[in-house]
């Protein structure tokens, strides 16, 4: 497990990155208009938006967060990909093609098809930037964790990496680039997650010693470096390594290995064992507790052991509503995300637009199943850092060899790239398109359009590269959710009433807008996770009850539509979008 330099990892990076960069200057010179820029000029085939469609969706969440999840937690990590997943029938029966006939580059446009407001443009314009700055957290925490072993680095090398990389993909090549890009790394991530899968179950399961951990460590954080016992973590000279964690003691039958099992032998097998697992508990003044335990196979496959989602077990109502509010953000997340419906307008027509989010639905649902095996894979494979939930998958792969290591980890990087790539994208374009154009009515030429983006684009690279720098060490999924609330309280509920209530009015988008992403931004501000995780303070010194704001804000966004239009009689729409 030490976090030293891998030379084979870093030649892998270093081609995967090259060939990236040579690629987005490349097709660089292909996209000059605002109209290639921001939407490939509406030329990408269906099939390649589909699996473009993976290769944005499929984040560092995905592979590092969820798998890390499962790993930890059991089945309550796949949760998160049940509800990733569901989202999407909910862009392929509502949000796809209408979107695509409403729309030209940004959700904005969607949204002011019917009114030209620059109310309702400044509205969407800053729910995108904000909504893409929060999605931004997560991934540059996951290229931060990532270079610990795949390059020997310190985590804020990652994050600046990353944001360095991705502004020069977006500023050379825009859409075009970042389609292809996406592509690429979305398919690479499905193969070699099968393989891993593949590999995981070939080896099946063995019994493993019980961890030389103890029952207790208490690992402080101090200026960004953490201690046990006043030593410092880490494999240096004087420094104390953590031993890493995560081993069958016990097989059914009293066999000490399985051999190659199939998907169902092994699902089973994991249920009758017994497994060691750590439980981390993050206390006041950076402290964390970590504690090793044996649990049943049948227990980590049953929900309720995410602390988030200990409302399943509990007889608490404020922790089942917290459970039931998350589900609810990542059902109606996907459909909101801008990143995402931008996507819809690199294709030519409506049927295009559905049939790629038919592809981006295979693709993304059987890689969701593939992290069901990989995370359970590394929970038994004695590879886990009991400190970081997020490294999982590399970890798991470098378990079989530094070759699949350094694939993985390389991939996983693009796989970062790629989704920022997106996200810049969408906020760039959201500032130059709609917050200037729009808003404030600035004229531009298409070249000057471009020109804005770019810039913004660079001013958004750098503070994503702050945020990322300031949310260290909490798990990468967890943030997501929060990002996932954020788009559907600001951004479903006003598409959702512009498309199927004629009664809607301007007024009463941007009320909506407004008030879902003001409440659930505050919401997650004054949270009772915010507290203990970022302010180091008790939970119960948390304004709100809930952690997750979606059951609360996303209903509170459809009011705010209805009550404003329906005392906004003007403007209304003339019949209901079909």
């Amino acid at each position: 497990m030490a976090y030293e330099a891998n030379w084979l990892a870093i030649f892998v990076f270093s081609v995967l990155v090259g060939a990236t960069l040579a690629f987005s200057f490349y097709l660089g010179s292909k996209a000059k208009s605002s109209q290639g820029y921001f939407a490939a000029g509406g030329s990408i085939h269906w099939f390649v938006n589909g699996i473009a469609f993976a290769g944005d969706y499929l984040s560092a969440a995905s592979f590092l967060g969820i798998c890390g999840m499962i790993a930890f937690y059991g089945f309550d990590g796949f949760l998160y990909s049940i509800g990733y997943l569901a989202g999407w029938i909910v862009a392929l029966l509502v949000i796809a093609e209408p979107l695509k006939r409403l729309g030209k580059y940004t959700f904005a446009d969607a949204l002011d098809s019917k009114f030209q407001s620059r109310g309702i443009q400044a509205a969407a314009g800053v729910s995108t930037l904000v909504v893409s700055l929060f999605y931004l957290i997560p991934q540059m925490v996951g290229a931060g964790v990532l270079v610990k072993p795949l390059l020997g680095l310190e985590y804020w090398h990652g994050v600046v990496m990353v944001g360095a990389v991705v502004v020069c993909i977006v500023v050379t090549a825009g859409m075009v680039s970042t389609t292809y890009v996406q592509f690429l790394k979305g398919g690479l991530l499905v193969v070699f997650s099968l393989v891993l899968t593949v590999l995981i179950l070939n080896r099946g399961l063995e019994v493993s010693p019980p961890s030389a951990l103890g029952k207790t460590q208490v690992i402080e954080i101090q200026d960004g470096k953490r201690y046990v016992d006043g030593t410092p973590i880490g494999f240096g000279p004087g420094e104390k390594n953590v031993e890493p964690v995560g081993r069958i003691v016990e097989l059914p039958g009293g066999v000490t290995k399985t051999g190659p099992l199939n998907p169902i032998a092994f699902l089973s097998t994991i249920a009758n064992s017994k497994i060691e697992i750590s439980s981390n508990k993050k206390g006041e003044q950076g402290k964390q507790t970590i504690t090793t335990k044996s649990v049943s196979g049948q227990e980590m496959l049953s929900p309720g052991n995410l602390p988030t989602f200990k409302g399943i077990r509990s007889e608490s109502w404020i922790a089942k509503l917290d459970f039931i509010s998350l589900m609810v953000a990542l059902f109606a997340g996907t459909a909101s995300l801008p990143h995402i419906l931008i996507r819809y307008y690199t294709v030519k027509d409506q049927a295009s637009a559905r049939k790629s989010t038919i592809v981006g639905i295979a693709s993304i649902g059987f890689f969701y199943l593939l992290t069901l095996y990989i995370g359970l894979g590394a929970m038994v494979s004695g590879t886990l850092d009991p400190t970081d939930t997020n490294m999982a998958a590399p970890l798991l792969a470098k378990s079989f060899s530094n070759l699949l290591f350094a694939a993985v980890s390389a991939i996983a990087f693009t796989t970062v790239l790629g989704t920022v790539s997106g996200l810049i994208i969408a906020a760039g374009g959201s500032v130059a398109h709609d917050i200037v154009g729009g808003f404030f009515n600035i004229k531009l030429s298409d070249h000057q359009t471009v020109r804005v983006a770019k810039i913004a684009s660079v001013g958004i690279g750098a503070l994503a590269i702050v945020l990322g720098l300031a949310f260290e060490g909490m798990n990468v999924t967890f943030l997501v959710g929060w990002a996932f609330a954020i788009a559907a309280s600001a951004n479903l509920p006003a598409l959702l009433m512009l498309l199927f209530w004629k009664g809607t009015t301007r007024q009463g988008i941007i009320a909506g807008v407004l008030v879902g992403l003001i409440s659930s931004l505050s919401w997650v501000i004054v949270s009772p996770d915010m507290f203990q995780y970022m302010y180091r303070a008790k939970i119960e010194s948390a304004w709100v009850p809930l952690s997750q704001p979606g059951i609360v804000t996303i209903p509170l966004s459809f009011v705010a539509i209805v009550v404003v239009s329906l005392l906004s009689p003007t403007n209304r729409l003339p019949e209901a979008a079909s």
